[in-house]
């Protein structure tokens, strides 16, 4: 089944199933903490942090068992072991979150601090 379009982030969260909408409330509100000054868009038909002109930071994915939180590919490599050494499925730019875990708010919130370092030192 194809995701419903969007027309905005209050509306891509108004649209999470009971099960997806803890995890990702939770993402949200990790990542308005860690970095007040990203702002909330909506691209890709999901929620993109961004600072800058355009600098994606991260994106908030959600799935039927699990969400995601997503990176770039460049950016994630070097911290793909550390999450999986942590016990959590990663991908090319994405740690896995299963919803029937609890998220490690402490691994997520390193990430999301190394990618605001990231985009401080290249503006990328």
């Amino acid at each position: 089944m194809p995701m419903p379009k969007r027309s905005s982030v209050e509306d891509f969260f108004a649209q999470l199933t009971d099960e997806q909408r803890q995890h990702l409330e939770a993402l949200r509100a990790l990542s308005r903490k860690v970095d007040a000054d990203a702002r909330e868009e909506l691209k890709y038909n999901l929620p993109v942090y961004v600072r800058g002109e355009k600098a994606n930071l991260w994106t908030l994915q959600n799935f039927k068992h699990h969400c995601s939180l997503r990176f770039t590919p460049a950016f994630f490599g070097a911290h793909k072991a550390a999450v999986e050494a942590e016990g959590y499925e990663a991908g090319a730019g994405f740690v896995k979150l299963p919803y029937e875990r609890e998220l490690p708010t402490e691994l997520l919130t390193s990430l999301m601090r190394a990618r605001i370092d990231d985009y401080e030192k290249t503006g990328d």
